[in-house]
Order: structure tokens, then C-alpha cells, then sequence
């Protein structure tokens, strides 16, 4: 009776957090409380807490970072890590499996990299803030799908595929941008050491080792604590680690179905008892149904399960709250009308736009691809508007380019913000009147 009163109480929590829209509300909230504390009497000690300094070390080694940057370059990598885990399924077994479906949504992202990094090179040509020409290049998945979810069946299932296999291929933009763009001061001697415990980690996949525990252990405290070292953002560890994730079952579907059904008439040939545990014959049975379930999945889907919902309820409102508060008392006109705000915020905005729909109605046109079912450029279009809700990368990106007090970090934010706020609202209402 107990059981079933706390499963009644966490069902509604479960089925939160196994909505698509759930992230982009706990995400929403979490900026909501940021920007309130940014500018609050509480804005001192908001900004102290992120500057506290925490290191770890061992034999003499010590790596010290402030709080904001442990979990831009720590949590963040985990997020890194789901994003890897992700592609790589989708890759082996999803859309990105099929050359033609995956082609129209990859060349609509490629178009909305290129046209906003082209957009903001031209307001901040010749000046220092050109070095932020990676943050409008992003697209925001939680809050993009969290539009989706809102308008329900107005849109097209396969609406929804596109924009999140564009999204999956914007994140891998996103990495190559950071590994090249903003890693500085490169130490060949780590880079080396990581490039090694990459090794070890492909050659454990290669053997058929599926211990979740030890690609882990060598992903964390080898590979990411390398490139930690290295200059090159850790971060990018995450990805590569990822793709290093065993995606093969050590039985075959008819083996584990056949198997499964010998194991549970073991169990119900035990005769039960009248106490609450189990026979031992029961617990033997028991144990050897975990052991087959194991084998039936593959250790890079297991991890993505048990990561994703960490990720995008942990890590991302917490990053969020690091990220998202700036104080709009010290804010002028001026700062609104600075080349880095208006390269961000037309970035995002036009480019986006322009950058998804005008690169799919070429392919289309040029018949290298076709529209997928359902979908026509109209609805195109308004993906491309939300496309333009850049805000969880393009606020990194931000803090790789600029730091995070800076006046061009500020007037970035202000850009992100804006462009991402008008985006979601624009492409909603486009959305919902065109279907």
C-alpha cells in the first residue's frame, strides 16, 4: 500500500519530466530567477556565489577554477557528453542513418550557421567583438521543442524530426566551432595524454567492454582532465568520449525474447511463500533476468537514459542560473545599439530565419531533397523563426568568447536574450495561424 501511495505521488513528476516541454519550462524558470536576482538586492552576493573558487588535486596537482567555470567546463561537458551520445545513435540507427531524410535538415543547419556568423562578422567587421561571431549560430533544442510541444498537432510529426535532427547537427556546429574557434594556449604534452586515454577508450570498445563504470572512470579522470590541460575546452572531451560508448547488444532480440520466457517460468515455477521476501530459486531467476536485460541493451542508449533527464533538469537550469543574470539597472540605450547586440540579435533573428528556410528551398528546388511528409515551406519557415531561440549555446559560446562580466559579454546576452524571446514568440504565432 505504501508503494502505490509514493508511485502515486512521483507520477506526476515522472510524467514532467518525460515531456518534451518540460525542459524549456524548468529552463525558462531558471532565467526568470536569475535576471530577478541579477537585479535585486541579492545581485552581490548572486555574482559572489558563482566567484567562489573550488580546486581538486592529487600528488601534488591541484586544478583550481571558480564556481562558474567548473560548471561551464565540468557540467557542461556532461550536457556534451548526452549531445555525443545522441548524435551517435542517431547516426548509427536514426535519422542521420539515412543519407537522403538527413540531408535536407543538415544543409537547413549548415545554412543557419553560416548566415548569422556571416550576419554579426558584418556589424563587428575590424573590431574587437568579432571574436563572438560563433554565438548566433546555435539553436536552443529544450526551448525550440518546447514551442513545438505548446502548439501540439498544428504541427507535422516530421516537423518535429527536422528541427530536431537540425538542432543535433547545430550542436555538432557548435563543437567544432568551440574546439577550433575558442580553445587558446595549446599543451601538446595533454593533448597527447588525451588523445591516449581516447585510444584506450575506442580500443575497450573495440574488445566488447560494456562496463559502464570504467569508460567513465577513463573518460572523466583521463580524457576530460586532459583536455581540461590541454587549452582545448573540455567540452569537446564530452563528445568524444561519447562517440567511444559501446552501441552494440551482446545478444540478439529472438535469443533475449526466448531466453526471457524460460527465466520467467523458472521464477513462476518456485512455489511462493506467505512472508514479503522472496525464495531463494525466485531471487536465482530474478538475478538472471538482469543479467539477460543487460545484454539485450546496448550501454549507449543505457547511459543516454539515465543521463538525459540529469542533463536537461540538473545541468542546464544550473547553467542557466550561472549564465543568464544580467543587471538591467546599469543597462542604456547605447548598450542596445552596440555592433556585438546587434550582430547577436539580427544573428539569430534574420539569419536564422533566412539562414534554414532559403537553404532548404534550394535543395529542394535543386531536387537534391524532398520536403518530408507532411511539411511544406511555410512550415519551414516558421521552424527557421524558432530556430532562432539560440539561448543555452549562444550564452556559452558567449562566456568562451567574452568572459562573463565583460561589456561585450553583456551586450551578447542582451542580443540572446532579445532575438530568443522574439524568435519563440514569432515563430509560435506563425506556427499556429499556418497550420
Amino acid at each position: 500500500m505504501n508503494a502505490e501511495r509514493i508511485d502515486k505521488i512521483l507520477r506526476p513528476f515522472q510524467k514532467f519530466i518525460h515531456e518534451e516541454s518540460s525542459s524549456g519550462i524548468v529552463l525558462l524558470v531558471c532565467t526568470v530567477i536569475a535576471l530577478i536576482l541579477s537585479n535585486s538586492p541579492l545581485s552581490d552576493i548572486y555574482h559572489d556565489i558563482w566567484s567562489l573558487e573550488f580546486s581538486i588535486g592529487f600528488a601534488g596537482y591541484e586544478v583550481a577554477e571558480s564556481l562558474h567555470d567548473w560548471i561551464n567546463d565540468g557540467l557542461m561537458a556532461m550536457f556534451f557528453f548526452v549531445v555525443g551520445l545522441e548524435l551517435k545513435r542517431e547516426i548509427i540507427g536514426g535519422e542521420l542513418s539515412n543519407p537522403r531524410n538527413a540531408l535536407l535538415p543538415l544543409a537547413a543547419a549548415l545554412g543557419g550557421m553560416l548566415l548569422p556568423a556571416l550576419i554579426y562578422i558584418i556589424f563587428n567587421y575590424d573590431s574587437p567583438g568579432v571574436v563572438g561571431w560563433g554565438i548566433p549560430m546555435a539553436t536552443d533544442i529544450a526551448f525550440a521543442l518546447a514551442v513545438l510541444s505548446i502548439l501540439g498537432n498544428r504541427v507535422p510529426y516530421a516537423a518535429r524530426i527536422f528541427l530536431t535532427t537540425l538542432a543535433i547537427a547545430d550542436d555538432l556546429g557548435a563543437v567544432l566551432v568551440i574546439a577550433i574557434n575558442y580553445s587558446s594556449d595549446i599543451s601538446i604534452a595533454n593533448l597527447a595524454i588525451g588523445a591516449g586515454f581516447l585510444g584506450v577508450l575506442l580500443t575497450a570498445n573495440y574488445l566488447g567492454v560494456r562496463s559502464t563504470i570504467l569508460y567513465g572512470i577513463l573518460g572523466i579522470g583521463g580524457l576530460w582532465l586532459a583536455f581540461l590541460l590541454s587549452g582545448v575546452h573540455a567540452t569537446v572531451a564530452g563528445v568524444l568520449a561519447a562517440l567511444a560508448i559501446p552501441a552494440r547488444t551482446k545478444i540478439k532480440e529472438a535469443s533475449f525474447a526466448t531466453h526471457l520466457r524460460q527465466y520467467v517460468t523458472e521464477f513462476e515455477s518456485v512455489r511462493p511463500n506467505d512472508v514479503s521476501i522472496l525464495e531463494p530459486g525466485q531471487v536465482h531467476a530474478i538475478e538472471k533476468i538482469k543479467s539477460l536485460t543487460r545484454s539485450a541493451d546496448t550501454p549507449l542508449q543505457r547511459l543516454e537514459h539515465t543521463l538525459r533527464p540529469v542533463a536537461l533538469f540538473v545541468v542546464m537550469p544550473i547553467f542557466a542560473l550561472a549564465n543568464a543574470g544580467i543587471s538591467l539597472k546599469e543597462i542604456s540605450m547605447d548598450d542596445l545599439l552596440t555592433p556585438v547586440t546587434m550582430g547577436v540579435f539580427f544573428g539569430l533573428l534574420l539569419g536564422k530565419v533566412l539562414g534554414i528556410f532559403g537553404m532548404s528551398w534550394l535543395f529542394v528546388k535543386l531536387k537534391w531533397s524532398n520536403l518530408p511528409e507532411g511539411v511544406d515551406f511555410r512550415t519551414i519557415l516558421g521552424l527557421g523563426m524558432v530556430g532562432g531561440i539560440g539561448f543555452t549555446m549562444s550564452l556559452f559560446i558567449t562566456t568562451l568568447a567574452f568572459g562573463t562580466t565583460t561589456d561585450h559579454a553583456i551586450e551578447a546576452k542582451i542580443g540572446i536574450l532579445a532575438a530568443s524571446v522574439l524568435a519563440g514568440l514569432l515563430g509560435w504565432m506563425f506556427l499556429r495561424r499556418g497550420n
